[in-house]
Parts: C-alpha cells; structure tokens; sequence
C-alpha cells in the first residue's frame, strides 16, 4: 500500500476551504455558501495531483483562541486536522485582506512546527504583486495565490505542497489483489445462487431530528472526539463519512445533519443539510435511525422513517437517551412508538445510550443483520417452495369466477431485497394477501430488519380479448 500525504487546509471562516476541497477532490462534498461558520467537522476527501495521490482534509473557521462553546470545538476539531496532516495549506482572503485572526493562526502554525503552504485566495483579477504583497508579513514564506473558485493556481500550489513527498510506490506484484483473476472455485462460489453476499464496507447514515444525539453515538463508537457534540440543535450541518472497524466488520458511518419539519426550515444553509442527509440515506446500505427517549415520538420521526422506506434501505432504530427515564416514561415511549411508527415492525428496534455507550454492540449487531438481509442471495428453488407453501395454506382470494394462480418466483434484486411472483390474474391480488405473502418471505429467509417488495407478473394471456 503506497504512502499517502495529508494535506489539511486550514484558515478563518469563510476564505474558501470547502470550495478549495472540493476542487482537490473532484466532487461537490463539501457544502459551500458565502456564509461564514458553514463547516465545522474535519471532512476528509481523496485528491490526486498528476500520479501523486493525497488525502485532503476540509476544517471549520478557525478561532485558536475561543475558550468555550462551538467555536472552541471547531478549534479543537482544526487542531486535530493540523497534527494529522503532513502538510497544512494555510487559506487567507486576497479581497478582505490580512487581520487579527490570520496572525493568530499564522502564529499557532509556526510553534507547531508543521510544513505550511501560505495561499492567497480568491485572487482571480488581480496583479499577484498586488494580491500578495501584505501576507508576507505573516512569515510563512512566499504566498501563493490562487482561486479555489476558477480553479486558478491550484495545480502550482499542491505541486510545491507535495515536492517532498515521492511517487507512490509500485505494487509488488502485477495486479492488486482485488484486480487478481479469480480461480475456479471462486467463480464457482460467485455464480452459486446460496452464496453469501459479496463482502463490503457497510455504509451506515445515521439519522434524526436535530440533537438526539447521532454526533455522541459516532464519537462513542470511534472512541474520540471525531465529530462535535454539542448541546445545540443543528450542530453537524454537513454528511460526514468517516470509515470505522470493529469485529473483523468494516463500516463507513456516516454523520448527518438533523431533519426538521419543512416549516421550521429556515437557513438556506440548513435546506442544503437537509438535502445532503437525504442524499446520505439513498447512497447508504444500512440507515439508523435514531429517536430522542427523552421527548414524544414526534410526526417528524414517522416522516423521516417514511422517507427511508420509500428508499428501501435496511433500517435499524435507536431510541437513545434511554438511561434518563424512569420507568412509567419508558412505557410510555414504547406505546408512543408502536401507535405512530408500526409501519417498521421489519426493524429491531433498541434502547441505548450514547453517551455512556450503553446498547452499542448490540446495536451493531442488528446492523450487521440488516445488511446481510438487504443483500441476501435468494434461490429460485427455494423461494418457489416456500410460495407454494404459502398458496397451499391460503390460496388467494377469488376475483369473480377466477382465482390467480401462482407459478414460481425468483429474486430480481438487493438492497431492498425484490421478490417477483410469476402466474395468471395476479392484478387481482388485494394488497391484504401481498402482507401475508412478506410475511412468509421474511419468515422463512430470516429478512429482518430490510423492507421486502413483491412484485407480480402476469403471463399474457392470447384468449383475453374473445
């Protein structure tokens, strides 16, 4: 495995970090809004400069001497991103101009002794004499200047950031492992319908209403403080994957920002969040959900909970916060929850505490189930089987003089798992016997915790129109 440099970028709020990692890394992770405060989490992303590979990690605004609140966190978070990184690019203004909190940060960079890329930004239109001029003063070498925006100087500038750092090294063989042509009897595994799943990091989003605590669990889970967890609805604004081991099991979790209600959705800021956690679910394999003991189920949590249906992903609920409640409160919970979200019987459900990591291994492992039930491989022998037993203990409901009739089925795909039912008239199949029939799947092939769909499909009939 070749060396990989770190590159952090770092700088006060607003000069155009995000914009900047998004250029690195070819994508549009990073929110980006002439707003000042946007990113707050470290974001990490992959870049690529001619064959030279290199991880690129986005920072919040950076306030070195903010004391407390979320500013300190944000510090607290950049401070990290900088003893990571092998190489810090340190992003000052061109158009606003050098003050009080370049200083302090150029002053924090020099003590820590990291190897520092000064960048002018947002220079596009200017003389560079012009645009540079006062930052020397900084006395962090010659500046660069550049325009993370048009793209501007971008190429010179990580070029002269990663000089030190050589070509990665060549693999020791021809082909990597993953490239490497499969023997006879992995094929053999592959093509055998009772195989199991192709194994994969597990894309875990985990989501909820703002504050019930999704940052808490993933910083329990991690064991540090990777993402800020602050007693202040709102806080993670954009999706942060961060990819995580336990168990011989690898996941990729992902941090989303909080949903509220479409009414109470008033930062453009916040829409975008709301996209990038939407955009998170469909992109994940296992969604968690995660629910607040310590208020009503509310009918946020049930549109949500919809919203990961209409997906399809395999879903896992945590009601956290579980440990503060006294026993009345929690029977309580418990009838709210069955009354507004019954709809997701096919999840487990599980009572945790993320601040002090109560329920969390169990909670893995429903997750584990889940993902190994989206991606389950199931044989057509035996789903016929299974249907032909389901018929056999109650047929269909007639539809005046004719009853559908059922042939076979097979599976026409994952995540969520789809069964399709071939037979005569089975448009007249009421949606009562299409419950029973899901149930019976997920019975018999242990499907928990996946929403199941069953589609029909009728033989053409050549007689219909006599």
């Amino acid at each position: 495995m070749s060396f990989k440099p770190v590159v952090a970028l770092v700088g006060r709020p607003n000069v155009g970090k995000s914009t900047l990692f998004n250029r690195l890394t070819r994508s549009r992770s990073a929110l980006v809004a002439d707003f000042s405060g946007l990113t707050r989490d470290r974001h990490y992303g992959e870049g690529r400069v001619g064959e030279k590979p290199f991880i690129v990690v986005d920072t919040g605004g950076f306030e070195p001497v903010a004391k407390s609140g979320i500013l300190h966190a944000m510090a607290q978070q950049t401070k990290q991103a900088i003893a990571e990184a092998d190489v810090v690019v340190f992003l000052v203004d061109a158009r606003a101009g050098l003050n009080a909190h370049d200083h302090e940060i150029a002053r924090l960079l020099r003590k820590l002794g990291r190897k520092v890329v000064l960048c002018v930004n947002k220079a596009e239109g200017m003389k560079h004499g012009s645009a540079v001029a006062e930052f020397h003063e900084l006395g962090l070498g010659e500046p660069c200047a550049i325009s993370a925006a048009h793209g501007d100087g971008i190429a010179d500038m990580i070029e002269f950031a990663l000089r030190d750092y050589g070509e990665p090294a060549e693999p020791e063989n021809e082909f990597d492992v993953d490239d490497a042509e499969p023997s006879e009897e992995q094929i053999k595994a592959n093509t055998d319908e009772d195989a199991e799943p192709h194994e994969h990091r597990i894309k875990l989003a985990i989501v909820g209403r703002p504050n019930v605590g999704k940052s808490t669990l993933i910083n329990t889970l991690l064991g540090e403080e990777r993402v800020i967890a602050f007693d202040m609805p709102g806080t993670t604004r954009d999706a942060i994957e961060i990819d995580f081991d336990r168990a011989g099991k690898q996941y990729t979790l992902i941090d989303t920002a909080g949903l509220r209600k479409r009414g109470k959705v008033f930062e453009a800021i916040e829409k975008f969040s709301v996209i990038k956690t939407l955009q998170a679910i469909e992109a994940s394999n296992v969604v968690l959900l995660m629910i607040d003991a310590q208020q009503e189920v509310s009918d946020q949590d049930a549109h949500i909970a919809g919203f990961i249906l209409e997906t399809g992903r395999a879903l896992v609920v945590a009601i956290n916060k579980w440990d503060g409640l006294d026993e009345d409160q929690r029977e309580k919970i418990q009838r709210e929850f069955d009354r507004k979200l019954r709809f997701l019987s096919f999840a487990r459900v599980h009572t945790i505490s993320a601040l002090r990591g109560q329920g969390v291994n169990t909670l893995l492992r429903s997750v584990n189930a889940a993902h190994a039930a989206a991606f389950a491989k199931l044989s057509t022998p035996k789903l016929t089987r299974e249907l032909q037993a389901a018929v056999e203990q109650q047929p269909p409901p007639r539809k005046g003089i004719f009853r559908p009739k059922m042939r076979y089925a097979h599976q026409g795909g994952q995540n969520p798992p789809l069964i399709i039912i071939h037979g005569n008239a089975l448009d007249q199949i009421p949606e009562s016997y299409r419950r029973y029939l899901e149930g019976r799947f997920r019975d018999a092939f242990e499907l928990a915790g996946t929403p199941l769909r069953i589609e029909f499909k009728s033989s053409y009939n050549p007689y219909a129109d006599n």
